[in-house]
């Protein structure tokens, strides 16, 4: 009896290693594809600069085709 409840509990620790093993590996897995994708601010604000430059580009475009008529 003993024997078989010492099983047991030697059984469900296996299964929560397991568990928390394959739990790690998955976050390391989406760690470091969040490293890959990670943006830094200043990269941002470089490539905003650049949309609304050529925002502004295009506005001033409209504006002389829209000053002609």
């Amino acid at each position: 009896m003993i024997d078989m409840l010492i099983g047991l509990v030697v059984a469900g620790g296996a299964w929560w290693a397991n568990n928390m093993s394959r739990e790690q590996k998955r976050l390391e897995i989406l760690l470091n594809k969040t490293r890959e994708d990670y943006a830094t601010r200043a990269d941002m604000k470089d490539d905003m600069r650049r949309v609304m430059e050529a925002l502004h580009r295009v506005e001033d475009k409209l504006d002389k085709v829209l000053s002609r008529d």
